[in-house]
């Protein structure tokens, strides 16, 4: 997955990468051509005191130095260059896969493990690529060119890098391989501390309300420490990793001065080619150690890269059609015929054969107990799932064949949990329609009940609103969604509960002002209350995913006894009568 990934998204950038690799590969070679020229000037400059030839020798050498460091600053410049790029490429796939997702793979997968993928998961695999364009070009060649660049220099001890290279790597091996499974479960532990994190802030109030700091500290403790002990076990083998690399490298230095110098002594080596051979060696350990260095991050990288392909290549459930309808001769019209919807390995359906119609100037409610189907039936229409049975149809087609845009600006939804966005309340009111005057924001405020306490806040419509409008109460969030919705101005309505956090006289008023902006639309509400839904031209009542009654308010009381059982657990006798 790694490497189809590092395909993917770095094939823009070939001609970068081409440019790279030839400045590495020159950087590289001018390095290995040091030790060389070095080995000259104490042979045959130093030892022979031709202060000439030391000078002329020397220029080549600053002069080859500054080509390695004019190439390697020109190469890891163009290096970050593509890194930063593949990171941003990588993270927008993401981010546009993960919002084509339905409801459906977005709870698979869970929110805090979808950050975390598009965040730490990313950054782990761009600073892989950075680390490849920087040393993947030149580890080998230098590894390579400085093993026959050795040899060159003398033969005699050459025995040495047939030992120590295999023993480098054999000690490299064992502990990346120790440490893939702990880098491995070291994602899965930071999706868990996300989530706990999460919850616990999203839910602070609560958590306040019922005094359960000590049970929610015990349950961050834990997810911190079992973090902690997988990240300090795969720690201690990356600190094992170094001092491992460093003791093969010095015995190697030691083994080199030894036996060359026992071949200085007998004549058969220079100074100066023992110098060469030394460094050559170092060369070639450090190239090893850049490698390791690069291995230590493959097996996260890897498990991150996995982890993104997962996101990259899950489908969402919801499919645009290839050539959508765009064209449509009715408006405002909505029917669902024998709908039904099963989640995923659910044993029985939570919708089972629902059918309406609601038109234009209708207002169709749907009421039933806590987990009926209530909102899973209004995340149908604007195709946040689909029915795996039956026909959701918009203006007389089908949602799933209608082109997202057009279904879209066709409906205006309110959802059961009203989020709004950071930014202030005129952004967030053009959500629903960003050509939208101030003017339009006012009445669509005033028609949901919230032009008082927006006018009441300092900055008026430029007032903040916090991520998730968590600085506003549970009502104002609901009245500024409702006003979000009447901004766009769209045909079908849907009301998922939104009313719930209004008290009975903002709700009337608020149902009040909205008949006659609703007239020519056709408005759905789903509610717990039945003062909310008494005046509706239809009632649908849901009971375990099924339609078990439908008609007026005065129709069900006399002839359903679901419906009654609801009224009467809410209203008076004298209500009721």
């Amino acid at each position: 997955m790694l490497l189809r990934l590092m395909r993917t998204y770095l094939r823009p950038y070939r001609a970068w990468l081409s440019v790279i690799v030839v400045l590495q590969f020159t950087a590289t070679v001018a390095m290995l051509f040091l030790p060389s020229l070095n080995a000259d000037i104490i042979d045959q400059g130093v030892a022979r005191g031709d202060t000439g030839y030391i000078v002329h020798t020397g220029t080549i050498m600053l002069g080859v130095s500054l080509l390695q460091i004019v190439c390697s600053v020109a190469a890891v410049w163009f290096s970050a260059r593509t890194a930063m790029a593949f990171g941003r490429d990588l993270r927008a796939a993401v981010f546009h896969r993960v919002g084509s997702f339905s409801g459906r793979e977005v709870a698979a997968f869970g929110a805090p493990s979808l950050i975390t993928r598009n965040t730490n998961d990313v950054q782990q695999v761009q600073m892989l690529t950075l680390m490849t364009c920087t040393m993947a070009v030149s580890v080998p060649i230098m590894m390579v060119g400085g093993i026959l660049m050795a040899m060159r220099e003398d033969l005699g001890l050459s025995w040495l890098l047939a030992l120590v290279v295999p023993a480098l790597f054999l000690a490299v091996g064992l502990v990346v391989s120790q440490m893939v499974p702990s880098f491995r479960l070291v994602q899965v532990r930071i999706d868990e501390v996300n989530r706990v994190l999460r919850e616990q802030i999203t839910g602070i109030r609560v958590v306040r309300a019922f005094v359960r700091e000590p049970l929610e500290t015990a349950r961050f403790r834990k997810a911190n420490d079992d973090l902690t002990e997988v990240s300090v076990r795969a720690g201690r083998w990356m600190a094992t990793m170094f001092p491992l690399v460093m003791l093969v490298v010095n015995i190697s230095s030691v083994a080199v001065i030894w036996f060359g110098g026992h071949r200085v002594d007998n004549g058969q080596m220079q100074v100066g080619a023992l110098t060469a051979f030394l460094s050559y060696l170092m060369q070639i350990l450090m190239s090893v150690m850049m490698g390791t260095f690069m291995l230590m991050m493959v097996p996260r990288s890897a498990v991150c890269a996995d982890r993104i392909a997962e996101v990259l290549d899950t489908e969402s459930s919801v499919v645009s059609p290839l050539d959508g309808v765009r064209e449509l001769t009715v408006r405002g019209h909505l029917d669902l015929e024998g709908v039904g919807f099963t989640y995923p390995g659910a044993e029985k359906p939570v919708l089972d054969d629902v059918s309406f119609s609601a038109r234009p100037g209708q207002t169709v409610a749907v009421i039933g107990s806590t987990g009926a189907g209530k909102s899973t039936l209004v995340n149908l229409v604007p195709r946040l799932f689909d029915a795996t049975a039956g026909e959701v149809r918009v203006d007389g087609v089908d949602v799933r064949r209608l082109d997202p845009e057009v279904l879209w600006a066709r409906i205006g939804l309110v959802p059961q949990k009203a989020f709004l966005f950071s930014g202030t309340v005129a952004t967030n009111l053009r959500h629903g329609n960003p050509k939208a005057t101030d003017e339009d924001l006012w009445r669509a405020l005033e028609i949901a009940q919230g032009r008082e306490f927006v006018e009441a806040m300092p900055e008026g419509l430029d007032a903040p609103i916090v991520q998730g409008g968590t600085n506003v109460s549970g009502g104002q969030r609901q009245r500024l969604a409702i006003a979000r919705a009447l901004v766009r101005r769209p045909e079908i309505y849907l009301f998922d509960d939104a009313f719930s956090a209004l008290d009975l006289a903002t709700d009337a008023r608020l149902r009040a002002a909205l008949r006659p902006v609703t007239r020519d639309a056709t408005v759905v509400i789903v509610a717990q209350r039945v003062t909310t839904i008494r005046d509706a031209d239809l009632i649908i009542v849901l009971e375990d995913g099924a339609v078990v009654g439908r008609g007026t308010h005065d129709e069900l009381l006399a002839g359903n006894e679901t419906y009654r059982e609801i009224v009467e657990s809410q209203l008076s006798a004298e209500e009721v009568a």
